[in-house]
């Protein structure tokens, strides 16, 4: 694969201020509302590492400061370590999305980079709470003991909470953050998108908050109903906050195409998505995607 690098611009391009990459759709956990649609039987996707590190590449030389890894859970990806080294070799600030379900010992080395951070999600104060809506027994506890770890050694934690149950108990589970050490802590509701759709319910862009992208494209390598509607377009309006998807392959000036893009688009022009899923069906331009 041919990788173009270029020198760094002076302002991130369209205003873009992030990249999100999320490099797997496999999880320990499923939880309920999740947009990935995440689980441990989903798989790692059509990228491959190089692909990975060449958009990492790009995303340096159009000055783009932070990179977030996310998933899935990205940590289960077997090389997560080298791209968070390689973004942070270009001088790259890196914020690894995790549910913190697993923590090796030999991975706190790189948690406690200056230039990386943590982000994570927290549902509840009551384990059984937590538990049922991330799908997985044991999740809260483990969880919780990573959260304090990282703060304990100095990491940057932020935290989301999500609303998904009636009832749930989530201002306990931000008083129980903030006394563990965690001071960034968003709580937004669950979005019927993703996992959270009902039986024959399709996403709609009235769902979403439109604030998740802005600023922060997001690069994925498998395409989920909460990353927009199924279809074979080779251009569509995504579900999800109204992003613009390039279907631009797998090759090295795939970020680069896709930013031309989204300069052309009128409307929120750095509210945009970049997805890579495996090849589509070359269809017209104009095609939105359907559920």
């Amino acid at each position: 694969m041919t990788m173009f690098v270029e020198l760094p611009t002076r302002e991130p391009v369209s205003g873009i201020r992030s990249l999100e990459l999320e490099i797997t759709g496999k999880c320990q956990l499923a939880c309920s509302h999740c947009l990935s649609e995440s689980s441990p039987q989903a798989d790692q996707g059509s990228m491959t590492f190089e692909d990975w590190r060449a958009v990492i590449c790009d995303a340096a030389a159009l000055g783009i400061r932070t990179i977030q890894i996310i998933g899935g859970e990205p940590t289960v990806h077997p090389r997560w370590r080298d791209l968070t080294e390689h973004a942070l070799s270009l001088g790259r600030h890196v914020e690894v999305y995790s549910n913190l379900y697993k923590v090796r010992e030999e991975w706190w080395e790189l948690f406690t980079h200056p230039a990386v951070t943590l982000a994570t999600s927290y549902y509840s104060d009551d384990p059984a709470e937590h538990d049922r809506i991330t799908g997985r027994s044991g999740s809260y506890v483990r969880t919780r003991c990573n959260i304090r770890e990282a703060v304990t050694r100095g990491v940057t934690v932020r935290a989301g909470i999500v609303d998904v149950l009636p009832g749930q108990r989530v201002a306990e589970a931000r008083a129980e953050l903030r006394s563990m050490g965690v001071s960034r802590i968003t709580v937004d509701r669950a979005r019927a998108v993703g996992r959270s759709l009902l039986p024959g319910q399709a996403p709609t862009l009235e769902e979403m908050c439109g604030r998740c992208t802005r600023g922060r494209p997001s690069f994925r390598t498998v395409i989920s109903r909460g990353a927009c509607c199924r279809g074979t377009s080779r251009w569509a309006t995504c579900w999800s906050a109204g992003w613009r998807i390039c279907w631009v392959g797998r090759l090295g000036r795939t970020l680069r195409r896709g930013f031309r893009c989204l300069r052309g688009t009128p409307a929120r022009p750095t509210t945009a998505a970049i997805a890579i899923p495996r090849p589509p069906s070359p269809v017209g331009p104009s095609t939105e995607m359907r559920g």
